[in-house]
């Protein structure tokens, strides 16, 4: 798994949300993509589209359509996410890569629900109130609550307040 790739995104993204950005682009790859949406579908993003080298119109953003990607073009798509802000403070405080390029942590079901319940297990801190991690699993990369109710494991790749 591109672990490696995950640990880039979640430092650009936070860096984004501390610049106060509105829109920002990541590479296009199946990893990144499947975080994006995992992140959009907990409610921390509000977009993410799938454009060119440039930003699609800020009003066509939700329901636009890219051309095609040919085997041209395939190295210049870049995902375009919209972040969020409340009373002008980032949705997206802290985005924490937990598995590493040099380590990568797994977590059985069990262990997940340890730390969902706020306590420690395998060198997993608990949840804290508004906190979220997010599991690489067979079914996706899905948020730690989404895993015990479909009652899987995986990487553990980011922790999300």
């Amino acid at each position: 798994m591109g672990v490696h790739s995950i640990a880039n995104v979640c430092s650009h993204l936070q860096n984004a949300a501390r610049a106060r950005l509105g829109l920002t682009s990541l590479p296009n790859n199946k990893y990144n993509l499947a975080l994006a949406l995992a992140l959009h579908r907990a409610g921390f993003l509000s977009s993410v589209t799938r454009a060119g080298p440039h930003p699609p119109p800020q009003d066509q953003l939700l329901s636009f359509e890219p051309e095609p990607v040919t085997s041209a073009n395939v190295a210049t798509r870049r995902l375009w996410v919209g972040l969020k802000y409340w009373d002008n403070k980032p949705v997206l405080k802290s985005l924490k890569a937990i598995s590493k390029p040099s380590r990568s942590l797994r977590a059985s079901v069990a262990e997940l629900n340890q730390v969902a319940r706020g306590f420690e297990a395998a060198h997993l801190k608990g949840l804290n109130l508004g906190e979220c991690m997010f599991v690489s699993t067979d079914r996706g990369v899905l948020e730690v609550r989404e895993a015990l109710e479909r009652k899987v494991g995986g990487i553990v790749l980011c922790r999300v307040s």
